[in-house]
């Protein structure tokens, strides 16, 4: 009992030395900034998922609220998101707004569970390659996703690029925030630098009486506490259907994307996060959002980054960036809408250049071709396409490649014993991978009456290891020889145990090493 209350003693203590009044200062600036770039974010991914500015708002107050509270990752950002939003938009095409809500509170669901079930572990197998393509990508996906602020509408209501002054002007007004993000933290670093750029350049704006966009020229922000709300869908099997293979795709995109920014934000920060964690905060977030009016949501690297280089680094700063988000919805709407857009894109694209991995194209010569054709790839799927679909051919092709390089490692010394037996000592996994090159070592032809094959440098790794041990058993067998193994691990001779009607070979015992008996005592 003494150990743990000086446990918890020494807990409050490390709490309240962190939270000195400097680092509270630093936490709600943080969270300030995070939450004016979250707006213009979440009413233009509300507009590409075809639902109101408000169901994205909503969203991002919600999911980042519990997520910052409860999430495994401190100082991580989450929100609605382009890569969910993309999902979401041919469900609301066909069915409507009410059964996106049904599929975020049933994606909230499976979420927990992968949480419960502790799969969010599986994140481990990803490749750093994948790791640094799924982060260029990503950025170029962020920088693309600004450019849309550089269109206005046309005289036939169609989206034209911007020409003339309004576009000098955007571009003035862009390029005079990044400066101001850039050499702020060279004078002082008590302000959050894109704080700084944006208040700078929007009192610009307003003293000058400049013809700039403002957030107003998307959309209205204001509105009311978001309200309980059950989807208003049958409660059916057909319902069911239709939401399910939605929820599948959104809870898997969701879940990559907040643990690989958790990695991420853990990398730049030197901490660790709790992936199963984040993914219970995620289902948690995701169930509520649903049952609020929200379209759900998952981390955003963006803003997760803005709130890393603006020095949040505890709870504190995402809870802020919530608060001030709904700040916003309820009280502070009309200023909000007179910031200009050109002072957000600036911010983004700064992150733009700190999420970048530049260090990247300059070790494209110096690492394996697989390696750097994994990372391009990784990239431009995750560009072309969305971020799940990347990561997984990502992984997929990382896999071959080193199943193919492990294949080909694959080789055996051969030596004949006193008696007559001829022993082949196996290097190198046996694997679906490497079957052939295996079967290519033996000759049943010319062999001796015994032969032996060792595997104390080799594993028998799957089924098809097994097969063809099976296959070469059965070769030996029909030119009238016995093939025994020996120096066989514990987890190889449980799967041969475990498959014992399909492989008949002898097992020898090696008294001398212990290992390779037919019975565990």
């Amino acid at each position: 009992m003494g150990g743990i209350l000086q446990a918890n003693t020494n807990n409050l203590s490390s709490m309240v030395e962190r939270f000195t009044p400097s680092r509270i200062k630093t936490e709600l600036l943080s969270g300030l900034t995070v939450a004016l770039a979250l707006v213009p974010e979440a009413v233009a991914f509300a507009f590409v998922a075809g639902v109101h500015p408000l169901v994205g708002l909503y969203a991002a107050f919600l999911v980042g609220l519990i997520t910052a509270v409860f999430g495994g990752r401190p100082g991580m950002i989450s929100g609605a998101t382009g890569a969910l939003a993309v999902v979401m938009v041919s469900l609301v095409a066909t069915h409507g707004v009410e059964y996106l809500f049904a599929t975020v509170v049933l994606m909230g669901i499976l979420q927990i569970l992968a949480g419960i079930f502790r799969l969010g572990k599986f994140i481990r197998m990803v490749p750093y390659p994948v790791m640094l393509g799924f982060v260029n990508g990503l950025a170029i996906v962020i920088f693309l996703a600004q450019l849309t602020q550089f269109k206005v509408p046309g005289a036939d209501g169609s989206m034209e690029w911007m020409q003339g002054s309004s576009l000098y002007m955007m571009l003035g007004l862009v390029l005079l925030t990044m400066a101001i993000i850039f050499i702020m933290p060279k004078i002082t670093k008590a302000i959050p630098a894109p704080l700084v750029g944006i208040g700078v350049v929007s009192i610009l704006v307003i003293a000058l009486g400049l013809d700039a966009r403002t957030v107003g020229d998307m959309a209205s922000i204001a509105g009311g506490l978001p309200e309980f709300h059950i989807p208003m869908v049958p409660l059916d099997m057909e319902t069911f259907t239709i939401i399910l293979p939605y929820a599948v795709i959104l809870a898997a995109i969701g879940l990559i994307e907040s643990l690989l920014t958790l990695n991420l934000v853990s990398e730049m920060t030197d901490t660790q996060g709790g992936a199963s964690k984040e993914c219970v905060a995620q289902g948690v977030a995701n169930t509520v959002t649903g049952f609020f009016g929200g379209m759900g949501g998952c981390a955003m690297i963006g803003q997760s980054m803005i709130n890393v280089t603006s020095g949040g680094r505890e709870r504190l700063s995402g809870i802020s960036a919530a608060l001030f988000l709904l700040v916003f919805i309820l009280f502070a709407a009309p200023l909000i809408e007179r910031i200009p857009l050109a002072a957000l894109v600036g911010v983004m694209f700064m992150v733009v250049i700190a999420t970048f991995a530049w260090s990247s194209l300059r070790i494209l010569n110096n690492i394996p071709r697989s390696d750097a054709f994994v990372l391009v790839l990784v990239s431009c799927v995750t560009v072309i396409s969305d971020l799940a679909i990347a990561v997984v051919v990502g992984v997929i092709v990382a896999a071959l490649v080193f199943a193919w390089e492990s294949a080909k490692k694959v080789h055996a010394r051969v030596d004949v014993t006193a008696d007559g037996s001829k022993v082949y000592m196996l290097e190198g996994p046996l694997f679906f991978g490497s079957v052939s090159s295996f079967q290519e070592l033996f000759d049943p032809k010319t062999d001796p009456a015994d032969v032996i094959v060792d595997f104390r440098n080799s594993r028998v790794v799957d089924h098809s290891g097994l097969q063809a041990i099976e296959a070469l058993a059965e070769k030996y067998s029909n030119a009238g020889k016995q093939l025994h193994l020996r120096h066989l691990s514990k987890d190889c001779r449980s799967l041969l145990q475990n498959a014992q009607h399909m492989v008949e070979i002898s097992v020898l015992e090696d008294p001398r090493y212990g290992v390779a008996t037919d019975y565990e005592k």
